[in-house]
């Protein structure tokens, strides 16, 4: 069975989940510059059985696009022209960074390593597609 990718997209660095074949839980890939995401994806593609595409939409409190949102229409315009066969699903991206945060904090990870963007991208898009799956 094909997988999901979860992805919380940034002008610089762009976090990575993926679920299992069942669709049922996600887990944190990794976390990769602005500039490799597709030599990235389609790298990813040539070894995993991916049909699902699941970014976050950036918003406002009040539910209105916010600056980076257009920076995500582009990225999913692209994402469907170079994978036209793969479903693309947006989710609503509000808190997940300080969701994310706090659930490192709550795992015990040392303040040093909290600092760390790269890992708070990580487990964005990992609550990302966890949202996705549990609501599909």
């Amino acid at each position: 069975m094909a997988k999901a990718i979860g992805i919380d997209y940034g002008t610089k660095r762009v976090g990575i989940a993926i679920s299992d074949s069942s669709k049922i839980i996600a887990s944190a890939l990794c976390t990769i510059t602005n500039k490799e995401i597709f030599i990235f994806l389609i790298d990813l593609l040539e070894k995993e059985e991916i049909d699902t595409f699941v970014v976050g939409e950036s918003k406002n409190l009040n539910g209105e696009e916010t600056d980076s949102t257009k920076d995500i229409h582009k990225f999913i315009e692209k994402l469907h022209t170079l994978f036209p066969k793969i479903e693309i699903h947006t989710i609503d991206e509000r808190f997940t960074s300080k969701i994310a945060f706090q659930s490192l904090i709550d795992s015990g990870i040392k303040k040093t390593k909290r600092k760390n963007k790269s890992l708070i991208d990580e487990v964005s898009a990992t609550i990302i597609l966890q949202d996705y799956l549990s609501y599909k």
